[in-house]
């Protein structure tokens, strides 16, 4: 029994056999950058997100998830990708500072965090007027400081309001610059009379709460019918545009005919 304790304590489990493989997985991917535009429903061009898509040298021509891949990788990695955003962004500073067009990266609540320990990194995003950050609903949890002591905070959007996890209290409790409501919801109300009426009700109320409402995931003239009949101020999505490759000397599709 004694040999059998002693073997259990050198023999690593399977467990940790799995995550430390998993962990080695996501550090191998690779990243590429894309954007979608994002348009006012008077069609004009409001800015872009940024979009990042992952792949595993094993398999290129596969992407992952961009999500599971974020979540996996350490805060310090995050930081990283983060300034390969900004540098990249830098680059379209041309096109988007003097139309007063906005761009905006995704980042989590950890990530937002430790960039208040970045000095260097904040003076830079302070120095870049148009770059936007969305955070997702559940992100304000991991903070340990109220949104209002975070720099920049102003510029924070919330994104994907109502993906599962749609609390009151994500958009009462901090005014974000703007609110992107998640297209599973957008699908979900307009299935019924009734859901497109609350649809209607929810745009205007968040609209007290922001600058302005952006609904995600639009991919059908009729569901830009809908958004442009609401008090949305923007939207993005497959039907305006798919997501592209930076181009400098393509530039940017500012206008949306529909």
């Amino acid at each position: 029994m004694i040999t059998k304790m002693m073997s259990g304590l050198f023999t690593p489990s399977f467990s940790v056999i799995d995550r430390a493989k998993e962990q080695s997985f996501w550090r191998q991917c690779q990243r590429t950058y894309k954007f979608q535009p994002i348009y006012l429903t008077s069609g004009h061009m409001l800015g872009l997100e940024l979009l990042t898509a992952v792949s595993h040298p094993s398999n290129p021509g596969k992407f992952l998830s961009p999500e599971r891949y974020f979540a996996a990788i350490s805060v310090t990695r995050r930081l990283i990708i983060i300034q390969e955003q900004l540098q990249l962004l830098e680059l379209w500073r041309p096109e988007l500072e003097p139309r007063g067009l906005l761009a905006s990266i995704n980042v989590d609540g950890q990530s937002l965090e430790a960039l208040q320990q970045q000095p260097a990194l904040c003076a830079r995003i302070a120095a870049m007027p148009f770059a936007r950050f969305e955070l997702v609903e559940q992100a304000e949890m991991a903070l340990t400081r109220p949104l209002g002591q975070i720099a920049q905070s102003d510029r924070l959007w919330l994104d994907d309001f109502g993906n599962g996890l749609a609390n009151f209290c994500s958009f009462t409790a901090w005014k974000y610059e703007y609110i992107k409501v998640a297209r599973e919801l957008f699908i979900l109300l307009r299935q019924s009379e009734e859901g497109s009426r609350l649809f209607f009700t929810l745009v205007t109320l968040l609209n007290r709460y922001s600058k302005g409402v952006i609904i995600e995931g639009v991919e059908t003239a009729e569901e830009w019918a809908m958004v442009c009949a609401s008090d949305a101020h923007a939207a993005q999505g497959y039907y305006m545009s798919r997501p592209q490759v930076f181009n400098l000397e393509a530039g940017l599709p500012l206008f949306f005919t529909g």
